[in-house]
């Protein structure tokens, strides 16, 4: 069928054709299917080459933790950006437009506005920190915070490679009609494997090309999809900045939770931590923060052609971008897609998976520049990995997996680094008290908003932020003589 005359379908044919894509029919083109089959066994085997690759050049475990700490801008930026646009990133920006129409492009906004602010604070991070966050943190507030910070913070993290393994079941299933489950078990399996293999050399060195495929299939889609004659797309005025999907209070909160996880984020600093030096790390997080801007709007726009051109029913499937560009793009941008959405999920599943495992790592070893370390590392990653596993066996929702994790993470470490950071006067004692407080008080918050829809839950977020600020500014008893 020609392409230009699917836009001109009535719905009931639309429908047809879309269960001739995802219900094996016989009017399913073999060359469609060979085409998207082929581009998964070669991706997997690429990966596979480069992960054995890696592993051979690993000689120290600095090697397997920073790259060596000898990458360039374009590693750098190009890993940070993939990290940043994971397969979550990407399907739950798409989703999340059906309810807020063009505001969804916030999410994407956000985090180039928390770029932007780490932006002048790179030189402390980059002399601070050497292999993670959580070592970084301890240096400011002594080892009970750090050792505390290395349980907490890869709890939190072990959602966040859920929601990648989430998103990276429901591509599986939608383009190769692979069962729910055992999308869930192979993509944990490539994840643990890959990343266990090669370690940060590997993540380096496909990051990049991960990046530029994942802008290559957006931006291809979004202008295939703009000149698709007879559909309709809703103009951005009438629903950004604000609408009744998404209100000022809305992105207050999207700021507090989700912005500020950029500015003081385990993934971003890791990729500081990578850089050759402090201007390499400059220049690639400008980059990519600049890059973020179009690409959240260009993203949005795919959601808000949904909502205005898929049925109801269409709209209700979990992965809607998929069904979008099986109705009406061409079959090889469909297999660009592919390939982008799944460069998407591993590129933020293998940085998100080392890290924690390193900070779990850290809970043992004070200094992990050494063998002993390394071995730990690894065994973490396929326990985390395992966990990651089951979360997703038992939820299926990518953003909501994704927000609780950061909601928890922001409310318990945000204001304690940033302190740390402008250097202001704390009480260190107390550092473990203002974590846990006022990390439980936003995931409470965030779990009355998601689940029960108390609105004024939203003010508990907020005050999760006070709360680790008082705390923390309670004067210090001062010892007695």
């Amino acid at each position: 069928m020609p392409f230009i005359s699917r836009a001109t379908m009535s719905g009931n044919e639309r429908q047809k054709q879309f269960y001739c894509y995802f219900c094996a029919s016989p009017l399913v083109g073999l060359s469609n299917s060979i085409m998207k089959v082929t581009i998964l066994i070669v991706y997997g085997l690429v990966l596979l080459i480069i992960g054995v690759l890696s592993a051979l050049k690993i000689k120290s475990p600095s090697d397997y933790f920073v790259g060596g700490k000898r990458n360039g801008v374009f590693q750098i930026s190009g890993s940070l950006l993939a990290s940043i646009l994971g397969g979550s990133a990407i399907l739950g920006s798409v989703n999340l437009a059906i309810h807020q129409m063009w505001a969804a492009a916030w999410y994407l906004l956000a985090a180039s506005a928390g770029l932007w602010i780490l932006f002048p604070l790179v030189r402390k991070v980059s002399q601070y920190g050497k292999f993670t966050l959580t070592d970084m943190l301890g240096r400011f507030y002594g080892n009970t915070a750090r050792k505390s910070a290395s349980v907490i913070i890869p709890l939190a993290w072990t959602g966040i490679v859920a929601a990648q393994i989430i998103a990276a079941a429901k591509i599986l299933f939608s383009l190769f009609a692979l069962p729910y489950t055992d999308g869930v078990i192979i993509s944990s399996a490539v994840f643990i494997i890959y990343t266990l293999i090669g370690g940060q050399i590997s993540i380096l060195k496909t990051d990049f090309i991960q990046a530029i495929i994942i802008l290559a299939g957006i931006i291809c889609s979004a202008i295939f999809l703009s000149f698709t004659a007879g559909t309709h797309t809703s103009p951005i005025a009438e629903s950004f900045p604000f609408n009744s999907g998404f209100q000022a209070t809305d992105l207050l909160i999207l700021f507090l939770t989700f912005s500020t996880t950029f500015v003081v984020g385990p993934d971003i600093y890791s990729r500081v931590f990578c850089a050759r030096d402090e201007r390499t790390a400059r220049r690639s997080i400008a980059v990519v923060a600049g890059i973020l801007i179009p690409f959240a709007f260009g993203l949005t726009y795919l959601g808000v052609f949904a909502v205005d051109n898929l049925s109801t029913e269409q709209l209700s499937h979990s992965v809607v971008l998929v069904d979008l560009i099986a109705q009406f793009l061409p079959e090889w941008v469909l297999g660009l897609m592919a390939a982008a959405l799944l460069s998407a999920v591993l590129s933020s599943a293998d940085t998100t998976l080392l890290t924690a495992s390193m900070m779990v790592s850290e809970l043992f070893h004070e200094d992990i520049d050494n063998r002993r370390s390394l071995n730990t590392t690894r065994l973490f990653i396929v326990l985390i990995g395992m966990a990651s596993m089951l979360i997703a066996l038992q939820i299926t929702s990518i953003i909501g997996t994704l927000l609780l994790a950061l909601a928890f993470y922001s409310g318990a470490f945000i204001v304690p680094i940033i302190a740390a950071l402008a250097n202001l006067k704390v009480n260190k004692s107390l550092s473990i008290v203002a974590m846990l407080g006022g990390g439980l008080m936003a995931l409470s918050g965030k779990i009355l908003v998601s689940n029960y829809h108390n609105s004024w839950a939203n003010w508990m977020i907020v005050g999760a932020f006070v709360l680790n600020f008082v705390i923390l500014r309670i004067p210090e008893r001062r010892k007695s003589n």
